[in-house]
């Protein structure tokens, strides 16, 4: 179906519908990721994958803020969020809360595989770090996986919001 950029931009759920959608076990984790445009396209792809919930940590702005409302075009309304100091005690009481949760981290590390060589479980906790830093140390040690992204050009990096939607949309295949 294709739609409208009024279509695309104003449609709210109602309150029926957000009842009734059945939402994934999958839990978004923003360590001190700083760029508000960042953090409100993520809220658009934690609608697109009916995620549980996004945690905001650290530095992490939270709504209402109008460049995230911007950018998650009035998705922070109605998807899951809550805000906590220290991304790692939002981890372990995540898991506490969650049985059985795997936790991702996306980075470039020693102990990182391809993203697209994991047999990823649900549910799962995908965390992305702060746009020059990355995942923090403390995190990373606690995460269940390192996930990477291959790059073969002179970059290293790229955009958090598009390498969570990466992984994720790798991850959400074994949903399907």
């Amino acid at each position: 179906m294709k739609l409208n950029a009024r279509q695309l931009r104003y449609h709210r759920p109602t309150t029926d519908q957000l009842s009734s959608l059945r939402r994934n076990l999958v839990y978004i984790v923003l360590d001190n990721v700083l760029d508000t445009y960042n953090i409100g396209s993520i809220f658009r792809l934690a609608d697109a994958v009916a995620a549980e919930k996004i945690i905001l940590c650290g530095q992490t702005a939270t709504p209402p803020d109008i460049k995230i409302h911007r950018a998650a075009i009035g998705t922070e309304e109605w998807v899951p969020w809550q805000y906590m100091a220290d991304t790692k005690t939002a981890i372990l009481n995540l898991k506490f809360q969650v049985p059985g949760l795997v936790v991702y981290a996306i980075e470039k590390s020693q102990k990182s595989i391809a993203y697209n060589k994991v047999d990823y479980k649900f549910p799962a906790a995908f965390v992305v770090g702060n746009e020059t830093n990355g995942v923090s140390g403390e995190v990373l040690k606690i995460a269940d996986k390192i996930v990477e992204i291959p790059m073969w050009g002179f970059n290293k990096s790229l955009n958090v919001m598009i390498s969570l939607a990466i992984v994720l949309w790798e991850g959400m295949e074994e949903i399907k």
